[in-house]
């Protein structure tokens, strides 16, 4: 498992146990340093763990009427807890990150995969219809950008990664 969607893993498993537990900020630093211990041992560097959490604590007020209003007919307090942290994740990187680090629709692919292996059946659709609404509605950041051309000869193919010719899905069908 690549080390930054570990860390996603290991980030959203922390805020589901903490959002489960009552979401006392107090509770925060040990359910992350335990979890990181457990979990991240595949993590060379922690610090992007820590960072995704403090962001989506940072920012819950502002993430939370965002998902209420991407999803009225769901209250916040009917989504599954794995689903509301996973959107969460989602829109913390989608709106607060950096985009030269993750770049939208790579933000909006990670949470559909944590949904997809956290979540219920349903969970990688939901996430993807409300983070697919929430990218719509700021204007879909990067659509046109056209990717760097690179030099075939200065690099190996690396699996699982699209070379020119195959096409790369953004989004689950």
């Amino acid at each position: 498992m690549a080390s930054r969607h570990l860390s996603r893993s290991v980030a959203m498993q922390s805020l589901y146990e903490w959002d489960f537990k009552g979401s006392k900020k107090e509770d925060l630093a040990d359910i992350v340093g335990r979890n990181i211990e457990e979990f991240a041992s595949g993590v060379d560097d922690p610090t992007f763990i820590v960072q995704i959490v403090q962001g989506v604590v940072k920012n819950l007020d502002k993430i939370n009427a965002i998902i209420e209003k991407a999803a009225p007919q769901w209250p916040l307090a009917q989504i599954a807890i794995v689903d509301r942290n996973v959107l969460r994740i989602g829109l913390y990187e989608l709106l607060f990150g950096s985009r030269d680090e993750v770049p939208p629709k790579v933000a909006i692919n990670e949470a559909i995969e944590l949904a997809k292996s956290f979540g219920g059946d349903s969970s990688g659709k939901f996430v993807n219809g409300v983070l697919g609404t929430v990218y719509r509605e700021i204007g879909e950041p990067g659509k046109n950008d056209v990717a760097k051309s690179r030099d075939p000869e200065d690099s190996e193919p690396i699996e699982g990664v699209p070379v020119d010719d195959e096409p790369v899905e953004a989004q689950e069908k």
